[in-house]
């Protein structure tokens, strides 16, 4: 059985000028403009001229006269049962993420410039074991997360349409806060607690609403890639203070003698990243006693704060 050609999807060919008449110049036009900036391919299949005229709400006779136009000039070519395709003959198609534009690019601000540079240093890894601070096997259990999902929206009235708190659900905070209490002994209440897509994304709020301009951060060294992305893209490359990084975790006191009046400290204190050893008691100490002292903010990540490993006989596994 042969199969059946698949129809193009034609790109956005803008407004039709119904006042100015003519639509079937306009719209020979536009797909003429279609095909010359690669949006058509070559030996494209069209729409039918019926339902190319129910999408743009024009008569048939209109849609039929931009394809005949269009025939006429080498456009498009058309068989009897085998539809209307764009003709094979014509000059290549733009390759893919090639742009084609007669008009020069705006500068980039210099904001823009930062982000871009960068943003170039990231790239996305495939898939791999022991990929960092990507969970595997029994630690991301996906048959358990469907379960548990399925039965919550069976519970409730499903997602909601329109845009939730913009702290996250209050019911997912209040879990969090009643967590912490318990887990870390961390006292707040569910109005403390902000819902982030991620790291990155809470990294960021924190710096652009805690952190002016000329306020300095401490930072490890070495350090998690992604704090230090923020901070050059968001204009403070020379404000970050590099504090060594020993067995003990960061080094406290090497941090005041590089800058005791730092505003902001970003520590990865349960499993320094990327070296892996956790900050010991004696640096904790040393810093809740300069951040109280300084009145500095300090934002620990813990990414595998909650991650236990229980060993039995003959195997390790991850609760």
């Amino acid at each position: 059985m042969a199969r059946k050609p698949k129809t193009v999807e034609l790109p956005s060919i803008g407004t039709l000028d119904r006042s100015a008449g003519q639509l079937g110049r306009q719209l020979a036009q536009a797909l003429r403009h279609a095909i010359n900036r690669g949006d058509l391919k070559p030996g494209e299949l069209l729409p039918s001229t019926r339902a190319l005229a129910t999408s743009l709400q024009v008569a048939r006779g209109t849609v039929i006269e931009a394809f005949d136009q269009l025939i006429a000039e080498g456009f498009l070519t058309s068989q009897p049962r085998a539809g209307t395709r764009v003709a094979q003959a014509l000059a290549p198609a733009a390759q893919a993420g090639e742009r084609v534009s007669s008009v020069e690019p705006a500068p980039l601000t210099e904001r823009a410039r930062l982000f871009t540079q960068v943003a170039r240093q990231f790239s996305v890894v495939p898939p791999a074991p022991f990929a960092v601070s990507v969970p595997v096997g029994p630690a991301a259990p996906d048959d358990i997360w469907r379960r548990l999902g399925n039965r919550l929206r069976a519970r409730g009235p499903g997602a909601p349409a329109g845009y939730g708190d913009p702290q996250g659900a209050r019911v997912l905070r209040e879990a969090i806060a009643d967590y912490v209490r318990k887990s870390r002994s961390v006292r707040c209440e569910a109005d403390e607690v902000i819902i982030t897509s991620g790291t990155q994304q809470g990294l960021y709020l924190c710096c652009q609403v805690l952190l002016d301009a000329d306020d300095s951060a401490w930072v490890e060294n070495p350090a998690y890639r992604g704090i230090t992305a923020i901070l050059e893209s968001t204009g403070r490359p020379e404000r970050m203070i590099r504090v060594p990084v020993d067995a003990e975790g960061m080094n406290v006191e090497a941090g005041i003698e590089l800058d005791s009046h730092a505003r902001a400290a970003f520590v990865t204190s349960s499993h320094q990243y990327p070296l892996g050893m956790p900050m010991s008691m004696a640096r904790r100490s040393a810093l809740l006693a300069w951040r109280g002292s300084s009145k500095t903010i300090t934002t620990a990540s813990c990414v595998t704060r909650d991650i236990r490993f229980r060993r039995s006989r003959g195997s390790t596994r991850i609760a």
